[in-house]
């Protein structure tokens, strides 16, 4: 029986005995029919197929890598309980042309030590619930990347600023608002890994809904992020698509169709034809530790479906002699599991509350090594 909906939720297929038969693609078999048996293979064959799968069929081909000419200015920031500081990014070096505000606020403890740092964008957290932890926060605004608007985000995007002179719209394998917000927090590693208060080893990329879609893409893409942090980030982030529960390929791409590629639009009626699901995409992240977070209320993210994506994705990390979830049921609520995949699934709505970073940061100490870990 499909749960008791919250008044005026959005309309969907929440049964789970309605859920379709499906088979995802296999992780461990190359295009070619090769399987994936080691490290090696993985790195070398598998790992870029699906890495390229993801841009031609679902976020787009990234347009640019970090400009050439970039740069930055920092702008110490008065406050005396932290150590703050704006950085403002010139991508192409000019103060007259496109930039964004990158706000990062560390521990006084980065005097010091390098400190750890999670990056995101938007909904960021309570900066106290980081800095008593001692990290630090980097976030930065979207709509400096792109605005997230379903009319005119083309027109005022850094896609627009890196396409042909002659060029109105993207192509159909071309980045969407996802993969250009996910270029911007790349474009902010690149600054932060020399800022001397901060760990380079140690940066998180961290998103909530639409942005935990960006956190993800940006983390398959840009290596140098340590540790992945999803939080609710439902179709498109980190959810088996083909289950068609709560939020679809086809609903996101009609209400969202900025935030892919075009490419992904064809898929609204044929999901089982993709030739990817989001267990591959967490795969991507191997063998960096990754924490999913899900709230019981949101039906609309489907909470089961990120543990599947999560459960499924094993293979790879063992590939890597990591232990993944570790376990094959969901498990009860506000009970985290896994080792180098972690998962919850906690009272609540969609929302990213204390009781989610609580998780996350205490995932990271220990992943970290770092010994102020809250049990």
């Amino acid at each position: 029986m499909p749960p008791e909906l919250p008044p005026n939720y959005p309309p969907g297929q929440y049964d789970e005995d309605k859920v379709p038969a499906f088979t995802l693609p296999d992780l461990m078999v190359a295009l070619d029919g090769q399987k994936v048996t080691d490290v090696n293979t993985w790195n070398r064959i598998r790992r870029p197929e699906i890495l390229g799968l993801f841009a031609d069929n679902v976020y787009g081909r990234t347009m640019a890598g970090r400009p050439d000419n970039m740069t930055w200015k920092v702008t110490p920031v008065a406050d005396d309980n932290a150590i703050s500081k704006i950085v403002t990014i010139y991508f192409t070096g000019k103060t007259d042309g496109p930039k964004m505000d990158v706000n990062i606020t560390l521990p006084k403890s980065a005097a010091q030590k390098p400190v750890p740092v999670v990056a995101i964008v938007e909904w960021a957290p309570k900066k106290q619930w980081l800095l008593d932890r001692g990290f630090g926060l980097a976030t930065f605004s979207a709509a400096q990347i792109e605005p997230d608007i379903r009319q005119g985000s083309y027109e005022k995007s850094i896609r627009k600023f890196f396409a042909l002179p002659d060029q109105n719209a993207p192509r159909p394998d071309e980045w969407g608002a996802i993969g250009a917000w996910a270029w911007g927090l790349s474009r902010v590693m690149d600054c932060i890994v020399t800022d001397p208060q901060i760990d380079a080893n140690k940066v998180c990329v961290a998103g909530f809904s639409r942005f935990g879609k960006v956190a993800m893409w940006a983390g398959a893409q840009d290596q140098r992020f340590a540790i992945i942090f999803s939080g609710e980030s439902g179709c498109g982030g980190a959810v088996i698509v083909r289950r068609s529960f709560g939020e679809t390929v086809k609903v996101i791409n009609n209400k969202f169709p900025y935030w892919f590629s075009r490419n992904f639009r064809d898929f609204g009626d044929r999901v089982n034809e993709l030739p990817v699901d989001w267990h591959m995409l967490i795969a991507l992240m191997a063998p960096r530790p990754i924490y999913i977070a899900t709230a019981e209320q949101d039906l609309w993210g489907d909470p089961h479906g990120s543990f599947l994506a999560a459960k499924y994705a094993q293979p790879v990390y063992q590939l890597f002699g990591e232990k993944g979830l570790g376990v094959d049921d969901m498990p009860p609520l506000e009970t985290p599991v896994g080792d180098y995949i972690g998962y919850h699934i906690r009272k609540g709505a969609h929302d990213l509350n204390e009781y989610d970073w609580t998780q996350f940061l205490t995932f990271a100490d220990r992943h970290f090594g770092l010994k102020n870990i809250i049990q």
